[in-house]
């Protein structure tokens, strides 16, 4: 069975088709999976300028991370069930998108940055965490991961404007 046999079948499963077929269903996990995306990539967006040294430079970039990190894990955790069931919708279509698949390439790629900073600078965090300007590679994570969450978005809504 090839990838795009794979889609159809998605596609055409009861849910995949009472999403794409029903008036309010459809709207409803677009516009929540928006707000989602606002929300996650809001707060994310809060850590990356902390740890790009270019805002709340006075706070420490643990106590930033307490307090935004459990409501982007949230937003998050929400805009990628939506963002499976509008797959479901419209499989074939998103598959043959070049924009989803940037989407899902820089979705990948904002996962690895976040990982990298996980497992070589947050058991570092104690030595820079009150710092003005973080180590070079804090910074670096930061600045990457805005610039990837921004192709997300731009790959996101593209995507949307070319369906």
């Amino acid at each position: 069975m090839s990838i795009i046999e794979v889609c159809q079948w998605l596609q055409d499963t009861e849910v995949g088709t009472q999403i794409r077929e029903s008036v309010w269903t459809f709207p409803i996990l677009e516009g929540t999976h928006l707000l989602t995306i606002a929300i996650s990539v809001g707060t994310l967006l809060v850590m990356d300028l902390r740890l790009a040294g270019l805002l709340f430079t006075r706070q420490k970039v643990s106590d930033i991370t307490k307090a935004v990190m459990p409501i982007s894990i949230f937003g998050f955790t929400v805009m990628f069930i939506t963002g499976i069931f509008l797959f479901l919708s419209q499989a074939v279509k998103a598959y043959g998108s070049i924009y989803f698949k940037l989407k899902v390439l820089f979705l990948l790629l904002a996962g690895v940055n976040a990982l990298v900073f996980e497992l070589t600078m947050r058991n570092k965090i104690h030595d820079w965490d009150a710092d003005a300007v973080p180590p070079w590679r804090a910074r670096m994570a930061g600045i990457c991961g805005m610039i990837l969450w921004a192709s997300v978005i731009a790959a996101c809504r593209t995507m949307a404007y070319n369906f």
